[in-house]
């Protein structure tokens, strides 16, 4: 005699906890929220994968966006300042023609 309390066969069956209807035991999943088990079996159309947002704090998040010893810009250095490159005036005519407005 088996010393188990539960059944093990693969063709129990259970109630799905969410739409009621039945399924076999082995194809209902449980819910899970903030990963932690809920005790809802769910048959594979009412079962919800746990979306990642719903466990915001759980993991810590580093957004480091200050530099460590920022230093200033110097002057004498070429690559710490831009290449301007100076700006030569370009002689423009312009010709207006008439307008009539009827």
């Amino acid at each position: 005699m088996s010393q188990n309390k539960f059944a093990s066969d693969k063709r129990a069956i259970a109630d799905c906890d969410v739409c009621g209807f039945q399924y076999k035991l082995k194809e209902l999943k449980e819910n899970f929220r903030n990963n932690r088990g809920t005790n809802i079996l769910a048959c594979p159309a009412c079962w919800d994968e746990e979306n990642p947002q719903e466990m915001l704090g759980t993991y810590p998040v580093i957004d480091a966006i200050a530099i460590r010893n920022p230093r200033s810009d110097f002057a004498g250095l070429p690559a710490s300042r831009s290449v301007t490159l100076p700006v030569t005036t370009v002689p423009l005519q312009l010709r207006a023609g008439e307008v009539t407005v009827a």
